[in-house]
């Protein structure tokens, strides 16, 4: 085991030298194989580096995968080197570049997937971490954010350990599926002499139109509601731990993090595709097709819940108006950016489809934020179609510049 931890320190420091390399290399090695633009993958590519980690604000792509992994580093040098490795990872990944194969007695670079040059295709990789990195093992107790926890149980989760938690977790996007799943396995791969996959699940956002949310395998839209983060302003107030006006007295390192709530949440749609239309629009509180408020015309019109006090409209506890009360406290403190996908993963063993939502959302503050919504929703009708089995509550790390890797000002 120790001589499988050193080499993977080596070749952490390896991959990060190696890595400047080919980022430098690797805008004129895109365009200049003229081969992989047959593939149709996308040349648009997200900056890797900056205040903030890339995969939140950034347009919300088509397809992800969600990984949890577990660290069997056993030190802080040997958790260093893991961020030093991953940091280089995600610049080739994202940036994209020509693999770079060597002997052909060993194995290549790359899984090929995608061929011998990656392309970017909006690849964005964002990194955080568990409430179990701040146990014994890495002295790092005292730096823990306030908010930070394992998942527990709501009344009506049914949560499963093996897909809950994890000391990492790890959001891929993309504009394909399998660039998706090239950067995942290229991560494990080269991350292996300090972390293993502890569970993964990939979604897809549905196509949708031009401002308009994108609908959920129930068939209604899922995040009208979101707040414009495209206003610097309104991000701040929301997204980014210690400049958010409730997250002021979180540990400096948080400074411009965020944290993430994964709520992995199966849909019981057989029993929902005979539920009558008027009680699926009432359990939600919108009109199925216009995405509309009920009562309303337009998906974006905001409801008035001051002239409708006893629900007679949009009922009282309909999925929407519980979730945002849009009272004046609520909208200065209570706010969260969701950013979703749907999954389908074949049939359950009772021959059932299993599928449902990869809920993905990020706030300044995790108390204000996904905990206090998710109390407001308990017992709501809609949970009699769903049963939530897995997530975690992570803190997604600040961005860093080029020459840092991620986690540099924890560990430091």
């Amino acid at each position: 085991m120790q001589a499988a931890t050193l080499s993977g320190a080596a070749v952490a420091m390896g991959a990060l030298n190696a890595c400047s390399q080919q980022s430098a290399q690797s805008a004129p090695a895109a365009s200049a194989a003229t081969g992989e633009s047959a593939t149709g993958h996308s040349q648009q590519s997200y900056p890797c580096y900056g205040t903030h980690q890339a995969g939140i604000v950034e347009p919300h792509q088509n397809f992800g995968i969600v990984c949890a992994f577990d660290l069997t580093a056993q030190n802080v040098s040997q958790l260093s080197n893991y961020f030093r490795a991953l940091t280089a990872r995600i610049e080739f990944l994202t940036q994209g570049g020509e693999l770079q194969d060597g002997d052909k007695s060993l194995p290549p670079a790359g899984s090929g997937i995608l061929g011998k040059v990656v392309p970017p295709d909006g690849l964005t990789i964002t990194v955080s971490v568990g409430a179990s990195l701040f146990d014994q093992r890495f002295g790092l107790g005292d730096k823990k954010p306030k908010h930070l926890q394992e998942m527990r149980d709501f009344p009506n989760d049914k949560l499963q350990a093996a897909w809950c938690d994890g000391d990492i977790s790890i959001q891929f996007c993309a504009f394909s599926p399998e660039t998706c799943q090239n950067a995942l396995r290229d991560i494990i791969k080269n991350t292996s002499a300090f972390a293993v996959p502890r569970w993964s699940i990939d979604g897809f956002l549905p196509k949708t139109e031009p401002d308009t949310a994108a609908r959920n395998l129930f068939g209604f839209r899922d995040g009208t509601a979101n707040p414009n983060i495209s206003d610097p302003q309104i991000a701040d107030s929301v997204l980014w731990t210690g400049v958010a006006e409730n997250s002021l007295d979180e540990p400096a390192w948080t400074k411009n993090g965020s944290y993430q709530a994964i709520r992995l949440i199966r849909h019981f749609v057989e029993f929902w595709d005979r539920t009558p239309l008027q009680e699926q629009e009432a359990i939600f509180g919108r009109d199925k097709y216009s995405g509309a408020p009920l009562g309303m015309q337009h998906e974006h019109d905001t409801p008035n819940y001051a002239s409708d006090p006893n629900g007679d409209v949009v009922p009282k506890d309909s999925h929407m108006r519980l979730a945002n009360p849009r009272d004046a406290e609520f909208l200065k403190r209570h706010q969260l950016y969701r950013r979703p996908f749907d999954y389908s993963r074949g049939l359950a063993k009772n021959g059932q489809l299993d599928v449902g939502l990869v809920f993905i959302c990020y706030q300044a503050n995790l108390a204000d934020g996904f905990l206090f919504v998710q109390n407001l929703l308990n017992l709501e009708p809609l949970e009699e179609y769903i049963s939530p089995f897995g997530g975690g509550y992570f803190f997604t790390l600040a961005g860093v510049q080029k020459g840092e890797f991620l986690a540099q000002n924890l560990l430091s």
